[in-house]
């Protein structure tokens, strides 16, 4: 009997046939082997916090919930060839939330997160998940290797000399089932972080020096405001004392203010959306200045209780003056009222086929839409003015474009297709998503 699978926003469900929770890379080699036999697609997820129907499947859906372990004793760290960084394997079922944890027990830190952290190790690596950070690319560049289970049920061992190392680093789920990955890993460091309102106009004309003199910068507009909220990350000198928020402070701000309060805040535009500009404008008035030194992963994640749905694309850092003014008209034309802020985030240019900041610096551009809310006029709006910078959709983000769009926007399109065919050549892990996107 099927069953009723759905995602972390509730905007994408499915109908497996079967939902398993397998242990092991055998466990995963013997699962594909006989759903093949049975002429079953197989999908795996780890958290659901995707907002594209990408794990969707009615085959069989592997839950990675059991494959949670650091492989071997974390004194086991092993050096990596990159001078000051270490070699840490585990199994790709792990959520972020729980590495941070073990990496830290261990003295040790991703270089670089992304703002939430539920997500497990494979999907946040498989659809391109990244922070900010000009100098810094996506969580997926800090893979060194990686396990793969293919179509035959072979376990393929996958690093930089592999040939389908730069496909397998982004993969989409279109290659196979990952199992374990190993990750190039930093020590353990402090950032100091420096929250501020800032007027929009004032942001885009200081943008050069806030994204060049700072180790993470991004930044939030309020939509039909001139408002903003200008995040500003950076490591501290070596013997710098941690000075973390408050818990009073913490609970006013993140818990109150950022999730109870929003929550109210979302509902209330949603019923009366003419007040929405000014309840925008007292939201970012309520976010006031704050400092705190602690540990990067405490600074990078925040907890996002409000449920939304999400577009967000990538699009060249010079293009982004353009493209917050095409919003601003969009928003100005009274079209729709929107709450939540548009988030936006840097990277540095990377080497993965399929990553969205593939051999280009990199701006985000991140729209939301509260999940009470229909967003598709939102979205494809603001995907039409991406779009037309060269955007990029994140994988695992709201988006509607097809093949025939993608391929122009990535060198090495066909590349991936081609060791697709190799991998998984009868589309054991194929779905409607890979379809659209690939082009089966």
């Amino acid at each position: 009997m099927s069953q009723v699978w759905e995602n972390w926003a509730g905007n994408v469900s499915a109908h497996p046939t079967r939902v398993l929770h397998p242990s092991s890379t055998e466990e995963v080699r013997d699962v594909v082997r006989a759903a093949r036999s049975e002429g079953l697609t197989v999908k795996a997820y780890g958290a659901g916090h995707s907002f594209t129907p990408i794990v969707a499947t009615e085959g069989v859906l592997l839950r990675l919930d059991r494959m949670n372990r650091l492989l071997g004793h974390p004194a086991a760290a092993t050096p990596s060839p990159i001078e000051g960084e270490r070699l840490v394997r585990v199994e790709a079922g792990m959520s972020l939330h729980e590495l941070n944890r073990q990496l830290l027990a261990l003295g040790l830190a991703l270089p670089n997160l992304g703002d939430v952290d539920p997500q497990s190790v494979a999907g946040a690596i498989s659809t391109g998940t990244h922070g900010t950070g000009s100098r810094l690319r996506g969580i997926a560049d800090a893979v060194a290797a990686l396990q793969l289970v293919t179509a035959d049920g072979e376990v393929v061992e996958i690093d930089a000399e592999h040939p389908w190392f730069d496909a397998a680093r982004v993969s989409l789920g279109a290659l196979g089932i990952i199992t374990e990955v190993t990750l190039r890993c930093v020590p353990a460091f402090l950032l100091h972080a420096r929250e501020e309102p800032m007027a929009l106009p004032e942001v885009l004309d200081r943008l050069p020096e806030l994204v060049g003199d700072n180790d993470h910068f991004e930044f939030f507009w309020f939509p039909h405001t001139q408002n903003a909220l200008v995040k500003r990350n950076n490591r501290v000198p070596a013997g710098t004392e941690r000075a973390p928020l408050g818990r009073a402070r913490r609970l006013v701000d993140d818990e109150l203010l950022s999730n109870g309060l929003f929550e109210v805040v979302n509902r209330v535009g949603r019923r009366a959306p003419r007040f929405t500009p000014s309840i925008n404008a007292v939201s970012a008035a309520a976010l006031s200045a704050r400092e705190y030194v602690d540990h990067s992963h405490e600074v990078f994640i925040s907890p996002r209780r409000v449920r939304f749905r999400e577009s967000e694309f990538a699009m060249p850092r010079e293009a982004l003056t353009e493209v917050v003014a095409a919003l601003q008209r969009w928003f100005d034309a009274g079209h729709e009222r929107v709450t939540f802020p548009v988030e936006v985030r840097f990277t540095a240019a990377d080497d993965i086929w399929l990553s969205t900041g593939h051999a280009r610096e990199s701006c985000y551009v991140a729209v939301h839409q509260y999940h009470r809310t229909d967003p598709t006029r939102y979205f494809a709006a603001a995907q039409d003015i991406f779009t037309a910078h060269e955007g990029r959709p994140h994988w695992g983000k709201m988006h509607t474009l097809a093949a025939e769009q993608l391929r122009e926007r990535y060198d090495h399109f066909e590349d991936f297709l081609a060791v697709r065919d190799a991998a998984d050549p009868e589309r054991v892990f194929t779905n409607a998503y890979l379809a659209r996107v690939l082009g089966d």
